[in-house]
Formats: structure tokens, C-alpha cells, sequence
């Protein structure tokens, strides 16, 4: 079963992440944690990278698909387990390559799962994991660049994936535990798929 975990900054998705791999078993694929392992080992596609990454700009879709295709290609056991993408796909040409990527292996994205959490509360919890981490790119201005980054850029693809019957709506406003019941729910029909 291939997951990807959907929802603006603050939704939740690292913590429903975990709860997933946990259940089922799954590969966990961090768009971000590829793309920092291949810089620290001076690969081809970490140099490149680099020269995205320390300008500040995104990663073009080729070279992160590439980067991706690259970990299948190596762990060919990855596409076998099953995977939950986290911060990737963000855009819909993202959403096409990696159906491209992924069909190669026989394996195709399942299912979408959706934190919809009110923009208040996503503020909220960032704002609180700021204090608790001092993490600095949880402060009131970042955050909401942030989140008009995601509604202009990212929140396309949930009427993407709706239009493909694999998007799963998910209120993210509750507590950790409701939401995964809703989560484990929402994936059981797809639960044996390859």
C-alpha cells in the first residue's frame, strides 16, 4: 500500500506518519531527509541539489523525481513494502512523474490521505511547537508565508487526487488518536493492494 500524507504546515503529518508506519509497516519517504542524505554523501544528485537548496529556491520536479527513482532503484524492497510519501508530491506535475515512477514498478499511489485542519488551529500549533522547539521558522510571519505557499502551490492536488477517487478527507482538528481512527478507517479498503 502507497500512502501519501497530505496537509498544510502544522496538519500533522509527521505525528499521523508515524502512527502509519508503525501499523503497517511501511517505508517512510521524506522528500527533504533524501534530498540532505545524498548532499552529505556528495552524490551527483546531492551536488545539484546544493545549488538549489543554498540559493534558497525548490527543487525542479525532474531532479526530485530523479532523487526518488534513484531509492527505488537501489531499495527495490522500498516499492515491495510499501511507502508513505511525506512532502512529496507538492504540485501536480509532482502528483504525474511519481504515477510515472511508481508504474514502472507496478505500484501505483493507493490512497491520499487529507489533514484538513482549520487555519487558526494550524497557526496555533505551529506558533506552539515554535516555543517548544525554537525552531525559527515557526514564527507568525514564516508561518503564514508558509501557508500561502501551500494554498496557492500544494492545495491543488487535493482536487487532483479527488478527481482520481484517491483522496481520503481527514478532520485534522481533533485529537491524535481520533484522527488516526479515521486514517485506519479511511485505508481499509485499500490494506492488501500492491
Amino acid at each position: 500500500m502507497n500512502i501519501v500524507i497530505f496537509g498544510a504546515p502544522g496538519s500533522g503529518k509527521g505525528t499521523q506518519s508515524e502512527k502509519l508506519i508503525s501499523e503497517y509497516g511501511l517505508h517512510h519517504i521524506s522528500t527533504g531527509e533524501l534530498l540532505r542524505d545524498h548532499i552529505a554523501r556528495g552524490t551527483h544528485l546531492g551536488k545539484v541539489a546544493d545549488t538549489y537548496i543554498s540559493q534558497g529556491l525548490l527543487i525542479p520536479d525532474e531532479l526530485m523525481v530523479e532523487v526518488l527513482a534513484d531509492l527505488f532503484k537501489e531499495n527495490p524492497e522500498v516499492a515491495e513494502k510499501g511507502v508513505i510519501f511525506d512532502g512529496f508530491p507538492r504540485t501536480i506535475a509532482q502528483a504525474e512523474a511519481l504515477a510515472d515512477l511508481l508504474q514502472r514498478y507496478g505500484t501505483e499511489i493507493h490512497a491520499v490521505v487529507g489533514l484538513e485542519v482549520d487555519e487558526d488551529e494550524l497557526v496555533r500549533r505551529m506558533l506552539e511547537r515554535g516555543k517548544a522547539s525554537g525552531r525559527s521558522d515557526d514564527n507568525l510571519d514564516t508561518i503564514r508565508k508558509r501557508l500561502d505557499v501551500y494554498h496557492k502551490q500544494t492545495a491543488p492536488l487535493r482536487d487532483y487526487y479527488l478527481g482520481k477517487g484517491r483522496y481520503h478527507k481527514i478532520d485534522g482538528n481533533r485529537t491524535v488518536d481520533d484522527i488516526f481512527g479515521d486514517i485506519r478507517t479511511s485505508l481499509e479498503p485499500h490494506k492488501d493492494k500492491k
